[in-house]
């Protein structure tokens, strides 16, 4: 079980920020060998959805009101632990993720860029493809809509 907090940018204390830039590198750049500028300054816009097991990161979305990525909410970054993914965190803080966006933008609407090969993740999440696949820092993406 993880415990889940939404935090805004200014809320989170300087130990989580390096933890979960460090979660976020250690999973997009070292493991999935994608070199990119993780670090976009948008951090400071979005809320950060955290999910921490025995005090530590495991788990991490960011997510967006409307227009501040997408014309509509957003969910972004959406990562797990390696050693944790065995526990199904992905579903804890996604689901989280979309209950933020319920209780601080007071919708359902929801779309995500999301990697292709997570598909069926988010289908079972309530999420449905729009469009074309198209490379984002040459990863195959998806757009993807929840209603």
């Amino acid at each position: 079980m993880i415990d889940i907090k939404v935090k805004s940018f200014q809320e989170l204390t300087t130990k989580e920020l390096y933890d979960l830039l460090q979660l976020r590198s250690e999973v997009f750049v070292v493991e999935q060998k994608c070199i990119y500028q993780d670090i976009d300054g948008k951090d400071e816009k979005g809320l950060h959805v955290i999910g921490f097991k025995n005090e530590e990161i495991v788990a991490y979305t960011r997510v967006f009101k409307p227009d501040d990525y997408f014309d509509k909410p957003s969910i972004g970054r959406v990562v797990v632990k390696a050693s944790e993914r065995q526990f199904k965190y992905g579903y804890d803080i996604m689901e989280a993720s979309i209950e933020a966006i319920k209780a601080y933008f007071d919708t359902t609407e929801i779309k995500i860029s999301a990697q292709t090969y997570l598909k069926k993740f988010y289908n079972n999440l309530g999420f449905t493809e729009v469009g074309k696949e198209y490379l984002e820092d040459d990863i195959p993406h998806i757009e993807m809509i929840r209603k």
